[in-house]
């Protein structure tokens, strides 16, 4: 009877727990492992969204090695990548400032954190206006304290990806920022005393005690940071207009979604964006196969 009572409790357990799992599993299945699959097909297809999909074998995939604007979006998302150590440096410089007991302090932390939850789209225009080269704010702020011109931000493709390296700075500094603040919050206080009895002046303490045991950190903002990049579309979408001058501001999630919904070449975009998910994947591997020699585990 007793074991009978157990197996049952057992059976109404399992049940449960494949009652919960089942939405999550349904929606991967559906949202995630089925369009991922699909579009694998489409690469080697020839599909327009209205007449039937035609084998093509290969042809995408050769298509693309010949096209120019496929290297020159290739070429901008990388450029864009200079923000990730730019702005490490500064969110730590933040983070540290930000790590003191002073009244008030909880203020400037939220106002640094504010572009990290403003809609992305509203940034985009808000930097378009002050990225103007006639009325923008950047430009008349430059007018006013060295009395020269400033560049043509979003006109002149040796400034578009600048543009977006400093628009991209402002609003992710204050995410990381915040990771930093709490990994600093996180040492224990045990190694600055430690580091002080033996003599350790506050640059020795930064270098031997906060810079490694803020690695696992380091690594997972540089991580999501490549991927984030790798993945950035909405500001080029609003600031640059059909890529750019010159394509100077088209990442290559840009470029496949013109490929796809402007060309209406689902075959081909389906292609680029395997190869997109493969540099990826290549990419955030080395990062994980060389962190066991850099990243510090307390």
């Amino acid at each position: 009877m007793k074991r009978n009572k157990t197996t049952g409790y057992r059976r109404k357990e399992i049940a449960w727990s494949l009652l919960f799992v089942t939405p999550p599993v349904l929606g991967f299945l559906i949202f995630g492992l089925a369009p991922l699959l699909t579009s694998l097909g489409l690469s080697f297809t020839s599909w327009d969204m209205l007449t039937p999909a035609t084998f093509v074998g290969t042809e995408n995939f050769k298509k693309m090695l010949q096209d120019e604007k496929f290297y020159k979006s290739i070429y901008n998302t990388f450029y864009l990548l200079i923000g990730i150590p730019i702005g490490m440096v500064i969110s730590l410089l933040l983070a540290i400032m930000m790590n003191r007991p002073l009244k008030g302090i909880s203020v400037f932390r939220t106002i640094y954190y504010i572009p990290v939850i403003s809609p992305i789209i509203a940034v985009s225009l808000l930097w378009q206006w002050m990225l103007n080269y006639d009325y923008g704010l950047i430009n008349e702020f430059i007018w006013t304290i060295f009395g020269v011109q400033g560049p043509n931000w979003l006109g002149d493709p040796n400034w578009v990806k600048p543009s977006f390296v400093m628009m991209g700075l402002w609003s992710g500094i204050g995410g990381t920022m915040v990771l930093y603040l709490a990994g600093l919050q996180g040492i224990s206080s045990v190694y600055y005393e430690a580091a002080q009895v033996d003599g350790a002046n506050r640059w020795h303490q930064f270098r031997h005690i906060v810079l490694p045991l803020l690695t696992p950190i380091h690594f997972f903002v540089i991580v999501m940071g490549v991927i984030g990049t790798f993945q950035s579309f909405s500001q080029m979408y609003i600031m640059a207009t059909d890529g750019g001058p010159e394509y100077s501001g088209a990442t290559i999630v840009f470029y496949i979604f013109q490929e796809a919904f402007k060309y209406f070449s689902m075959g081909y975009a389906s292609a680029v964006a395997w190869v997109l998910g493969v540099i990826i994947f290549i990419i955030t591997l080395i990062q994980f196969r060389f962190s066991r020699r850099w990243v510090y585990q307390d």
